[in-house]
């Protein structure tokens, strides 16, 4: 509950977890489009999330499951804290479900067991029961039928049947293979390929196609606590650029006989992005593979008898090939569903087989689309996201019999799920920092069909609480030549003429990252240090989603001058849009890349940016990640002076304006050797900076007060070094 006595934004904000809590996602649509499971707290300020039902005909949502009930007090594990970082879950509770084919039974994990529920008792409460798994157990999932449940527990993955209750490990490590694990996802395919899951079942529930991880080949890092010295330092394994990544291959797993490897060209192609096996042809499941370099991706069909496989598809790319999210899929009627860049977009392929291979497969999508994620197919119907003409909106889409509609209505961001004809749209807007998810239904008889008129017939409660803020109301538009999109926001209480305003940029700015959208609660911080008499701009410079291949790879070999040439362009644009912004005060802040962007602008472009404040900045791109360095600058042995050019640290020795830099000092993504090399450099060249280390704080910072002090501490920091005196006494 809000005290509006004492509460403040920053304090809010991280209460409600950015206000993320009580808002119904992770959604489940049953075959028949009569059942949606969900997950959401019970309310905006409690971190507990809970497993629902919504009833599509009556609309009446009923309670599944509830961590307070069924294990209260109990903590995940490591290894489940490991897997919400990846996925930047900051909730409790149930965070993840997985389900049968027909959404009859679920399987979730809480505090390292593993639980069924029995989502087929009508009305009445559902039976949930603790499934006795080994412990810590991770990523529980049922087969098809609903029979059996897998997990993966000590690096090996296990079967439980339901009836017995016995439990099996179908695929296990060898005695001396510690590091190896069956049924997990490894750290690049987790945090840059968008795969966090290492196993798949059969559509029958007889075998699983499960990831071998062999981590034994990355290096070791170790993060410490300072702060504790008493404690030992948790060694990791992080595949820094140019070096080894962990050994993933692919076995075929079923009960009482040993794993079968599945064969590829390992070698040529390491990288494993995903895998489909569906029901649709259950005899050839399909799985993706990618080239070190990224320059090659293929599609190949595994034969589940003997492990061979075969090429359905080759895409390349002289830079890279984009992994989109949702493919490889198949429709009902056996056509295969992918993606490719053709006319200056990303299109959308719904195609047999042999069309795919051979290079045949037309487009169904227009070039003026540039479609960015399958969302998932119903029948023959495929949902997919997709922006029309402006990048800063995205619809969801239906592809179906040859016929192309929007299903989301008027601008926003949406995204949604179809199964039975039933689809479920969230969408946010910039009239209401609140999403509304909505449950569409068309004729029974149409269902699957992607067949026009479909009405709104139930609504899911959202129970997120208001922010303390004044809404925020940019004004968005493209700036420069590039047509770089940017969002200007302004206190309200300012009048046009009445006083010069400090800017703050506040970018993200990278690849992979898209801040300027048609949504009103992506802007809530930007709006309250707008609140504290600063004019805050947000731009998207190249390399940013949304606006097609072409512009996506403008950044291949330089992350660094793209990014501060756009900054400084939407800057620019800003100010001539609006007079009252002082140019002479401008001050940048931003976290990860967007933290590397503000320690960039501030030491290449004094004349430009007057303060920065560098958020868990990369600060040299050697130190960080394979797969998503590689993809844009390189192999370093190769491409080195693409990683001198975009490192922060040759630079630093120039800096001549105020730098307040943050970072964890338990962040296994951007480590903080980042900001200590960074800092030793500018010690070393006598450049005054500021350092705040956060003691027990990893990449994500979800602990309240961590999140609302580092909010206050950048807003006077940012007040002390571009003169705004009220900037101390914010709420």
């Amino acid at each position: 509950m809000i005290d509006l006595v004492t509460d403040t934004f920053p304090r809010q904000q991280a209460r409600t977890q950015r206000f993320t809590l009580g808002v119904p996602r992770s959604f489940q649509v049953s075959p028949d489009g009569d059942r949606v499971a969900f997950l959401r707290s019970r309310g905006g300020a409690d971190p507990v999330t809970c497993l629902w039902v919504l009833d599509v005909a009556s609309g009446e949502e009923r309670l599944i499951a509830d961590p307070a009930e069924i294990s209260p007090g109990r903590e995940a594990d490591p290894e489940e804290k490991a897997r919400r970082e990846r996925s930047r879950e900051r909730a409790s509770g149930i965070v993840s479900f997985a389900a049968d084919a027909g959404l009859r039974t679920v399987a979730f994990g809480l505090g390292g067991r593993v639980y069924a529920a029995d989502l087929a008792a009508g009305t009445g409460p559902a039976r949930v029961r603790d499934l006795g798994a080994l412990t810590p157990a991770a990523d529980p999932r049922p087969d098809p039928a609903g029979r059996l449940v897998a997990y993966v527990h000590a690096g090996a993955l296990r079967v439980i049947d339901l009836a017995s209750g016995q439990d099996t490990a179908v695929a296990a490590p060898g005695q001396d293979e510690e590091e190896v694990t069956f049924g997990l996802a490894e750290f690049v395919a987790a945090e840059e390929m968008g795969r966090h899951r290492g196993y798949w079942w059969a559509p029958d529930g007889t075998a699983l196609l499960a990831a071998r991880v062999d981590e034994r080949p990355v290096r070791r890092w170790y993060i410490a606590d300072p702060a504790n010295p008493g404690r030992p330092a948790a060694g990791v394994r992080y595949p820094v650029a140019g070096t080894p990544n962990a050994d993933v291959s692919l076995v075929l797993a079923r009960a009482g006989r040993p794993p079968a490897p599945v064969a590829w060209d390992r070698a040529a192609f390491p990288y494993l992005v995903t895998v489909c096996w569906d029901g649709v042809a259950p005899e050839t499941p399909l799985i993706v593979v990618q080239t070190r370099d990224q320059r090659e991706m293929r599609v190949l069909a595994v034969d589940p008898a003997t492990g061979a496989t075969s090429v359905v598809r080759v895409d390349t790319d002289p830079h890279w090939v984009e992994i989109v999210p949702g493919v490889p899929a198949r429709t009902a009627g056996g056509r295969n569903v992918w993606t490719a860049d053709a006319g200056g977009a990303r299109r959308l392929l719904v195609a047999t087989a042999a069309d795919l291979a051979a290079g045949a497969a037309k487009p169904v999508t227009p070039a003026t689309l540039q479609v960015r994620e399958i969302l998932g197919v119903d029948g023959d119907t495929v949902l997919f996201a997709a922006s029309e003409a402006e990048p800063t909106e995205i619809g969801v889409w239906a592809y179906g019999e040859g016929r192309l509609e929007q299903v989301s209505d008027g601008p926003g961001v949406s995204t949604g799920q179809r199964a039975g004809g039933t689809t479920v749209i969230t969408t946010r807007n910039l009239e209401s920092a609140e999403p509304t998810v909505r449950v569409l239904r068309g004729p029974r008889a149409e269902a699957g069909s992607g067949t026009p008129g479909e009405t709104e017939v139930a609504r899911f409660a959202v129970v997120a609480e208001r922010p303390l803020l004044p809404e925020p109301r940019p004004d968005i538009f493209a700036a420069g030549e590039r047509g770089i999109r940017t969002a200007l926001l302004l206190p309200s209480w300012h009048r046009p003429g009445s006083a010069r305003l400090p800017v703050l940029m506040d970018p993200y700015g990278g690849p992979h990252g898209q801040q300027v959208l048609a949504s009103q609660a992506i802007f809530l911080t930007s709006q309250w240090f707008a609140e504290q008499g600063f004019a805050v701009v947000v731009a998207d410079g190249r390399g940013t989603p949304g606006r097609g291949p072409a512009w996506e790879r403008t950044v291949a070999g330089d992350l660094a001058r793209p990014a501060v040439e756009d900054q400084v362009e939407a800057l620019r644009a800003a100010a001539a849009r609006c007079a009252d912004l002082d140019l002479g005060r401008v001050g940048i802040r931003g976290w990860s890349f967007g933290g590397y962007l503000a320690a960039l602008a501030v030491v290449r472009r004094p004349d430009v940016f007057h303060a920065a404040v560098s958020g868990a900045p990369v600060t040299d791109w050697r130190m960080y990640d394979t797969h998503a360095t590689e993809r844009y600058l390189g192999h370093p042995d190769t491409d080195g002076d693409h990683y001198d050019a975009s490192s922060v640290l040759d630079d630093a020795r120039e800096l001549s304006r105020p730098l307040l830099l943050i970072h964890g000092l338990a962040d296994d993504n951007v480590a903080v050797a980042h900001t200590l090399r960074l800092s030793s450099v500018l010690l070393a060249a006598g450049r005054p900076h500021s350092v705040l280390p956060l003691s027990g704080i990893t990449h994500m910072p979800v602990d309240e007060q961590v999140a609302e002090n580092m909010l206050l501490l950048q807003l006077g920091f940012l007040g002390r070094t571009l003169g705004v005196p009220a900037a101390g006494s914010a709420r």
